[in-house]
């Protein structure tokens, strides 16, 4: 089970599930591959759907090494992503919500 309160999102990624999480030198390796200044044009980015695959996929590889995985950014584009693209979409805008913000209250 993923934590919230510890910015954690659960992925099932190749029949596994995985927690992924942001750490701050993912963070900080984001903002350099994705091109971006500040932490927060990156989440306006996702918060206005002006993404990409390959914004997603670098997200979710980021937060995926934070919860231990040693794939790379080949390997998860290979791999199958319970939920498809949606699913993927979704997890990596709610990692970089969670990064940011406390749950809601009864979120497990």
């Amino acid at each position: 089970m993923s934590n919230p309160y510890a910015g954690e999102v659960a992925l099932i990624v190749d029949g596994e599930r995985q927690v992924l999480k942001l750490t701050l030198g993912a963070l900080a390796e984001l903002e350099a591959a994705l091109r971006v200044d500040t932490l927060v044009a990156l989440t306006e980015r996702f918060e206005a759907g002006r993404f990409c695959s390959r914004d997603i996929i670098t997200v979710l590889v980021a937060g995926l090494r934070g919860g231990g995985w040693r794939g790379t950014a080949a390997d998860l584009a290979c791999a199958e992503v319970a939920g498809g693209p949606m699913a993927a979409a979704r997890a990596a805008a709610e990692l970089l919500a969670r990064a940011f913000s406390l749950p809601d209250e009864g979120v497990v």
